[in-house]
């Protein structure tokens, strides 16, 4: 079979279909296997339908390198799925017992199979510099404010500030929302005015800083969408373009043979 033929078969919808269906079945099958009871009466029948989907996806990435040859690492989604199957590859003996329970990595292979998912981490992946920027500067209000809350509230609350480590991950929780309102109460007993600290710090950690992510996303997303439609407008203009070039090809033929026939001349 020509590689041209086993391209159109791996880019074919009927295909992709296919392995979404394989992957969503063996995901089903990775998560019967975390019962003991199911384990223990089907663990034959669901480690052979593990072992069946893993070939099926070996096959299927041997199929794509016979069709795009060198191409086939030009692609970052190609050299994912070749991660993930081959970490599923690897014996889960002995010290590599451990890899056995990443062979739930195989179900993300539906990020790279699904269009639509890989449009969102392809945004995500966009907005990691914005993102980087953002997460210095959160690390920084919550350095300053955990210094802060070290020095005024350490004597008063010593399990929630009583070092810096300590604030700082309890700043984090703060930030979170998770149990803020007890955290604060235990202060404010002996210290009353401790509320405006607290308060202050969520708006700035909760409010701004963290919706401030959302934004960068968002944004990235949008370009990402942006981009995709600029290049179908592109791929579009290009196929009218050649369109419109066999229709005057054609119209230039014809009028040579009107010529001809008018001047007499054999019609080629």
């Amino acid at each position: 079979m020509r590689r041209q033929q086993v391209a159109k078969i791996v880019e074919s919808r009927r295909f992709t279909n296919f392995i979404i269906a394989v992957i969503i079945f063996n995901a089903v099958t990775l998560g019967l296997e975390t019962s003991p009871s199911i384990l223990g009466s089907h663990g034959g029948l669901l480690h052979t339908l593990d072992y069946i989907a893993l070939a099926i996806f070996v096959v299927e990435l041997l199929l794509k390198f016979y069709a795009y040859r060198g191409r086939f690492f030009a692609d970052s989604w190609n050299i994912f799925d070749l991660i993930v199957v081959g970490i599923a590859l690897v014996p889960a003996t002995g010290p590599f017992a451990v890899l056995r329970a990443l062979r739930v990595l195989r179900v993300l292979r539906l990020i790279s199979v699904v269009p639509s998912m890989r449009k969102v981490v392809s945004g995500l992946l966009a907005a990691v510099p914005g993102m980087a920027s953002i997460a210095a500067l959160l690390a920084l209000i919550i350095f300053v404010a955990g210094v802060m809350a070290t020095k005024l509230f350490g004597t008063i609350s010593p399990d929630n500030f009583g070092d810096l480590g300590t604030s700082l991950f309890t700043l984090f929780q703060v930030m979170t929302g998770e149990a803020w309102p007890d955290i604060a109460k235990e202060v404010m007993r002996e210290a009353p005015m401790a509320w405006i600290f607290f308060v202050i710090y969520i708006l700035v950690s909760s409010f701004a800083v963290l919706n401030l992510f959302i934004a960068v996303v968002v944004s990235a997303m949008e370009d990402e969408l942006r981009d995709e439609i600029r290049e179908e407008e592109k791929r579009q203009t290009e196929a009218q373009d050649e369109a419109n070039q066999r229709i005057l090809d054609e119209l230039r033929a014809l009028r040579a043979e009107v010529a001809a026939l008018r001047r007499g001349d054999p019609v080629p």
